[in-house]
Order: C-alpha cells, then sequence, then structure tokens
C-alpha cells in the first residue's frame, strides 16, 4: 500500500539553507523509492483557507517512508527546512484501488451506536 508524506508548511523565512535542502532532498528519497507529487504553489482554494504551501511525497509503502523520514541522509539536512520554515509533516498510509468511502461510514456509523 503507498504511503505519504504531506507536509503544510505555512510560514517561510527566505535563507539559502532552504535551496541547499531542495538540492539536496532528492537524493535522500531515491533510496526508499519516494517522489514529490506536489511541491508547493500555485494553489486554488475552492473552500475555506489555506495558509502556505503544501509539499506531497509518495512512496510505496509506509515502511519506506519511516525508514527514508529516519534515515541519517534526511536527518542530516532536515535542520536546513526546519530552521527557516514552519509547518507540519505527517506520514500517512494511502487507500487501495478498491477504496470505499461508504464502507467507512458503515464502521463510523457502527461505532457511534455501541456509544
Amino acid at each position: 500500500m503507498s504511503a505519504y508524506g504531506f507536509a503544510h508548511l505555512r510560514v517561510r523565512r527566505p535563507h539559502p539553507e532552504i535551496l541547499e535542502y531542495l538540492e539536496r532532498i532528492q537524493a535522500t528519497l531515491d533510496p526508499f523509492g519516494g517522489r514529490f507529487v506536489i511541491h508547493g504553489e500555485p494553489v486554488e482554494v475552492v473552500e475555506g483557507e489555506w495558509p502556505g504551501s503544501m509539499v506531497l511525497l509518495k512512496f510505496p509503502s509506509m515502511e519506506r517512508a519511516r525508514a527514508w523520514y529516519a534515515s541519517p541522509a534526511y536527518q542530516e539536512i532536515l535542520h536546513l527546512r526546519t530552521d527557516h520554515i514552519d509547518g507540519d509533516l505527517l506520514l500517512i498510509e494511502g487507500v487501495g484501488p478498491d477504496y470505499d468511502p461508504s464502507e467507512r461510514a458503515a464502521k463510523l456509523r457502527a461505532r457511534a451506536q455501541q456509544h
């Protein structure tokens, strides 16, 4: 099952280290099968507000996503981003091709009836 790294980057302070981070990150992703799916702006906000920008990474599995984040290569460059950009990074497991949201609704409805 694919997994994703989702980053919501809210406050950016321009700095040369961010450029170095961007130049080096792909080499940290390659050994884990990671790739960029979405990288920043522009965004079209159609509901609500979106302060900042978004990055979406895709990995072959949650295990590979976790291994990438914990890898010495990524940990070495992580501060280049976090020292200059405020944001959140989540690792999220994807859903399969047969995913049906109505099945999730049924499980949630059953759980609510138990309480």
